[in-house]
């Protein structure tokens, strides 16, 4: 007769925490590995640049020989403002699909620390639309300068004021993605988020002059506003009757826009349920 021997307990084993880098991987391979991502990039560098080409090649003014750096000719408003969009909307997405799809539910029990999976987000964004950002600041400046050059009318990077507004450029797409992902977060709406970005981004300033002192104040505190004042290379005129933006002004402007609305993003959802 055989007897039974007692199995002694076992203890559980805890899984290892997930370190922050370990979420970073995650969430670039969640985006990466959307089909969408690489065209939706590819198609807004070729439309913003070709937008430069386009507003270079239409200014008859330029054809009269140099007459110092042309910003609108090398950063259109309407190629930007189209990658403010892009960037806002890719940036809303990389939260809201997760929210419509239910994964967010997966992703906060593997990872209880939700304020990290947002901070996780927040850096991959950054990353991805600063490149993206860079690369289509600098092309649309070499390709405003390559045609320009034909007239005798094109500047190098070192030109006074020209290093700054490329780089204002190349800063506006992840500004506006982490705006976007900031309010993804806050709404878990796709179209609210949607609408509100480009209420925020590209609508709202146009409803404020320069003319009052409270309309300018409110104009300057917004996105689009600094970039186009870091983008104007010229100081602006003392016997004007408008309230002209400050280039510090903008930077903080350029800070504070990306700052607050992840930090908030971060606090609200520490507080409420998925």
């Amino acid at each position: 007769m055989t007897t039974l021997a007692p199995v002694p307990p076992t203890t559980p084993v805890a899984a290892p925490t997930a370190r922050f880098r370990d979420l970073v991987a995650s969430e670039w391979i969640k985006m990466r590995s959307l089909r969408s991502t690489p065209w939706t990039i590819a198609l807004t560098v070729l439309f913003v640049i070709g937008s430069t080409a386009v507003a270079t090649l239409t200014d008859k003014a330029a054809r009269s020989g140099p007459t110092g750096f042309r910003p609108y000719d090398a950063f259109p408003a309407a190629g930007y403002w189209t990658l403010m969009l892009v960037a806002a909307s890719m940036g809303a997405l990389t939260v809201v699909s997760e929210y419509s799809s239910g994964l967010i539910r997966t992703t906060t029990v593997a990872v209880p620390a939700r304020g990290s999976v947002v901070l996780a987000k927040a850096a991959v964004t950054a990353a991805l639309w600063t490149a993206v950002g860079t690369v289509v600041s600098t092309g649309s400046f070499l390709v405003s300068q390559a045609i320009l050059d034909g007239h005798h009318a094109g500047v190098p990077i070192t030109h006074p004021g020209v290093f700054r507004a490329v780089v204002a450029s190349a800063l506006l797409a992840p500004v506006c993605a982490l705006v976007g992902l900031g309010l993804g977060v806050l709404l878990r709406h796709a179209a609210g988020t949607m609408v509100t970005s480009v209420f925020t981004l590209l609508m709202l300033p146009t409803m404020f002059s320069e003319s009052n002192r409270w309309s300018a104040e409110i104009k300057h505190a917004l996105v689009s506003a600094a970039w186009n004042r870091l983008v104007q290379t010229w100081e602006p005129d003392p016997g004007s009757l408008g309230y002209s933006a400050t280039v510090p002004g903008s930077w903080i402007v350029y800070t504070l826009w990306p700052l607050t609305t992840v930090a908030l993003a971060v606090l609200v959802v520490r507080r409420r349920d998925v």
